[in-house]
């Protein structure tokens, strides 16, 4: 097991390999088979389960959830609060072809996930797309294209199916576009199909 001076406050399991240049956050937690390349930046309080591959150039935020048989390619960016169920799928090319690599840092194109989304289980993130704050994307889904904030989508490719609050109950908006959390927070849809968090 290889650690950086950063590492050092974060638990590696005996198993995992965190290479020297790697940046890990206090408190995250690093479990069996995984493997966080030099250049890679991973946030604090962090889980990253068994078998999780992190490329060089792969920023994690704080406090993400990344489950078992996950790769984050380079370009791959996660922000505060993500999800990550069991082997999901991120790409990093558009075009890829072993007789003609494409395998340097100008062929990666950046997939953004935005604070508090959620992919679940075995669904594929084509590079590219940004999810923005609060998605939900569902298991098995395959993502082509940005997902809206608080959308929730299904399906191959994936679409809206309804929108969901940032604790997880589905929203439910009334004439007014607006929708009620059952702990007070409302959230509006504009007319452009957009939702939005309103303050308290």
């Amino acid at each position: 097991m290889n650690t950086t001076p950063s590492a050092q406050a974060a638990m590696v399991h005996p198993l995992a390999v965190v290479d020297p240049g790697a940046e890990v956050g206090e408190g995250t937690r690093i479990w069996h088979f995984c493997h966080v390349y030099p250049g890679a930046r991973v946030g604090a309080r962090c889980v990253l389960g068994q078998n999780v591959m992190v490329a060089a150039g792969v920023v994690i935020g704080d406090a993400c959830k990344i489950q078992n048989n996950v790769s984050l390619y380079e370009g791959v960016v996660l922000e505060d609060h993500v999800f990550c169920g069991p082997s999901m799928v991120f790409t990093n090319v558009r075009t890829p072809r072993c007789l003609f690599p494409r395998n340097t840092s100008a062929d990666y194109v950046e997939t953004r996930v935005k604070r508090g989304a959620s992919i679940g289980a075995n669904a594929t993130v084509v590079c590219g797309v940004t999810l923005h704050e609060g998605a939900f994307v569902a298991a098995g889904a395959v993502v082509t294209r940005d997902v809206p904030a608080y959308a929730m989508v299904a399906g191959v490719p994936a679409r809206i199916i309804g929108h969901m609050c940032e604790r997880g109950e589905r929203l439910v908006f009334g004439p007014d576009g607006v929708a009620l959390t059952s702990y007070g927070q409302r959230y509006r849809q504009h007319p452009d199909g957009t939702v939005a968090k309103e303050d308290a």
